[in-house]
């Protein structure tokens, strides 16, 4: 559908224009008029270069919990849904996600509800957020549970940011070690090669061994860079499937240093995630289907579905925790007290609580102890190639 550009007063007498896609100009003018709004412009906007592969077809975490927070805050104020949509619309710079408002505001004035219309972008708005919009239609408390799903979204940003804070500055120091590693070898190394055959020194195994990764580095620079590209590639690849999934998150869960702080991770989302769910209403069953696909870890999936199945059979939380077997105690003891007690979401938030904070306490601890792992690494590395390049010159000088 074409866009047009439109200007108008609304009923206060303030000056407001914008951006709608519509079928027709009178189309356009009839929806605006319904909104109270005196259209003094509509033109059709003048044509784009339009790149599909350009276009960014993501929302990321921190847009989606900018315009929940800011439609709640809107919604609070006594707004029009459909005056709410079009606001957040208008002031919405990923042109991606202000066709998909555009698009559920159309589909509410329509006469959907808020929920139906989402479930139309599951890209965008995933059954947690679907579930707790329809909780809070069906309550009357929409901008109760907007202020909920954002403060989760905000939360799972943090919790993320941290989590890369952890993974981002060890991969930075291998990759580049890789890469100075890769140009001495390629680069380097064959001018000692050159001097060592012109004065025919007798080269120390370290040398050889050296120089021989250096000749094959050489000749194959082209099939050394494609391997490392292959090898992302493969991991991608079997990150697609299931069983390959499975395979590298328990291997992932394994991982000294780092398994700790993911099994953190996948906790801290599991119990956030029910709670926030619980707390707005969303029966069990589907608030446990739900959160094991937010976990981020199949095998913490596989866990969090099993007790969903125990759960459906009469089990309580606590003993379908308790026979899975795979729960840390104090987490299945707390849940334990929240189902005895009734407080099961409060519960569940002050878990999830506890587990960010020990995310915390764990990226600053590991970052502590991979600096000095790192430096001794890439140190020892580029440190052994030079040593390795100058032994024979100091053969050479204690036969003079």
């Amino acid at each position: 559908m074409p866009v047009f550009v439109w200007k108008g007063k609304n009923r206060y007498g303030d000056s407001v224009g914008g951006e709608r896609v519509a079928r027709s100009a009178d189309e356009l003018s009839r929806v605006l008029q319904r909104e109270q709004i005196t259209v003094s412009n509509i033109s059709k906007k003048k044509g784009e270069i339009n790149l599909p592969f350009l276009q960014r077809k993501k929302v990321k975490l921190k847009e989606l919990a900018v315009f929940s927070r800011q439609l709640a805050v809107l919604i609070d104020a006594e707004l029009p849904l459909i005056q709410s949509l079009n606001i957040l619309s208008q002031q919405t710079k990923n042109r991606y996600f202000k066709t998909v408002i555009e698009e559920v505001r159309g589909d509410v004035e329509a006469g959907s509800t808020l929920n139906q219309a989402m479930r139309k972008h599951p890209k965008v708005f995933d059954d947690l957020y679907c579930n707790l919009v329809a909780s809070g239609e069906q309550s009357g408390s929409l901008d109760m549970m907007l202020k909920r799903v954002a403060e989760f979204l905000e939360n799972s940003l943090k919790i993320r940011s941290q989590v890369k804070q952890a993974m981002i500055y060890p991969v930075t120091i291998v990759c580049f070690a890789v890469l100075v590693v890769l140009f001495m070898m390629w680069k380097v190394i064959p001018v000692f090669a050159d001097v060592f055959m012109e004065l025919g020194a007798e080269l120390p195994f370290l040398t050889v061994a050296v120089l021989s990764i250096s000749e094959f580095v050489q000749k194959n620079i082209l099939l050394v860079f494609l391997g490392i590209v292959g090898l992302i590639v493969l991991y991608r690849f079997i990150r697609k499937s299931r069983g390959g999934k499975k395979a590298t998150d328990q291997f992932y869960l394994k991982m000294p240093l780092f398994g700790n702080l993911l099994q953190k991770v996948a906790l801290s989302r599991v119990t956030r995630t029910l709670s926030t769910l619980l707390a707005g209403g969303v029966p069990m069953l589907e608030s446990l289907k739900i959160t094991s696909s937010t976990s981020g870890n199949v095998i913490i999936e596989e866990n969090v579905m099993h007790s969903r199945r125990l759960v459906a059979e009469g089990t309580s939380l606590t003993d379908a925790m308790k026979e899975n077997g795979h729960f840390p105690f104090m987490l299945v003891q707390m849940v334990g007290v929240g189902e005895a007690t009734g407080t099961l979401d409060d519960m569940l938030t002050k878990l999830a609580n506890f587990y960010d904070d020990e995310v915390e306490s764990t990226v600053a601890s590991l970052l502590s102890v991979l600096e000095p792992i790192l430096l001794i690494f890439v140190g020892g590395l580029v440190g052994g190639i030079v040593i390795s390049m100058y032994l024979p010159i100091f053969s050479l000088i204690s036969q003079l």
